[in-house]
């Protein structure tokens, strides 16, 4: 059984609108990496199609989940081996929704539709209706959500609780979280991720969009950072202004020690279920 799980975080500058030379990019560096031993690699929110708010321009440019970007990923993944995830604009029926899939060589291993839109999203994108799946990989137990999603504490709670080793969460990290945003390092974004890191006990690996304002997007904030499940940086912050990308190693075996802090310090154990509870899909946390 797999205990070690080599990330590549691929952080890219994208440009609004530009499929085939976003989809360029991203293969190039996920060929990179799965070449280079990486076993997973993460792309941004939204990396195929950029970080498109404009319904009429969304509208020509999504896909569908077994489109020409699907497609190219699974070659790619059955040529090299190991994971690869992305998002993009998905087309169903006349629904858009802002989606995430990790493939492997044989098709899609999750699927996920962004829960909580942000902001200009609502005007574009349908809210995700098919939950927070965890799916169990050769690489360990994986989680997913999207950038915004990770402001709300119950995402990762739910997902830790239902088993989650590894949570990624592609993003688009924009201000307005940070009263002044600072200039380097990281942002209040990479706080949040460390915190829930380490009250879920899950690694986290979020990777963001940078520098997409002169791509006719918004100003991303770039900034992608790994952690393990003690919310112990790992790699990262990346750059905030240009492309950048990094490699780390996660053990899942000490992630899943995590779970357990010491003979008393138990916080599964510990919780008042009685008091509060997590529910989802009929089962009761």
């Amino acid at each position: 059984m797999t205990t070690s799980v080599t990330v590549a975080l691929e952080q890219i500058d994208v440009q609004v609108g530009e499929v085939d030379a976003n989809r360029d990019t991203a293969l190039a560096r996920s060929r990179a990496a799965l070449s280079g031993g990486a076993d997973l690699v993460v792309l941004p929110e939204l990396a195929i199609s950029g970080y498109v708010v404009d319904p009429e321009l969304a509208g020509q440019i999504a896909e569908p989940l077994d489109g020409p970007t699907s497609a190219a990923f699974v070659a790619l993944a059955a040529e090299l081996g190991g994971l690869v995830t992305y998002g993009f604009c998905e087309r169903d029926g006349s629904d858009l929704f802002n989606t995430v899939v990790i493939v492997d060589g044989s098709g899609p291993v999750l699927h996920y539709r962004k829960l909580h839109l942000f902001d200009l999203e609502k005007g574009v994108y349908t809210p995700g209706d098919l939950g927070l799946p965890v799916a169990d990989t050769i690489f360990g137990r994986i989680g997913v959500c999207i950038c915004y999603d990770l402001r709300f504490v119950e995402v990762l709670r739910t997902m830790s609780l239902r088993g989650a080793e590894i949570v990624l969460a592609p993003a688009a990290w924009v201000g307005g979280f940070d009263r002044t945003v600072p200039v380097t390092g990281g942002t209040r974004h990479v706080d949040s991720v460390l915190a829930q890191a380490n009250l879920d006990q899950v690694a986290v690996v979020a990777v963001s969009q940078v520098a997409g304002a002169a791509r006719g997007g918004p100003a991303t904030l770039g900034g992608s950072v790994a952690c393990d499940a003690f919310g112990e940086v790992l790699a990262g912050p990346l750059s905030r202004t240009a492309a950048d990308s990094a490699t780390v190693q996660l053990d899942l075996d000490a992630i899943r020690a995590a779970r357990v802090r010491g003979e008393r310090i138990r916080p599964r154990d510990d919780r008042r279920t009685d008091v509060y509870a997590v529910t989802y899909e009929g089962i009761t946390w």
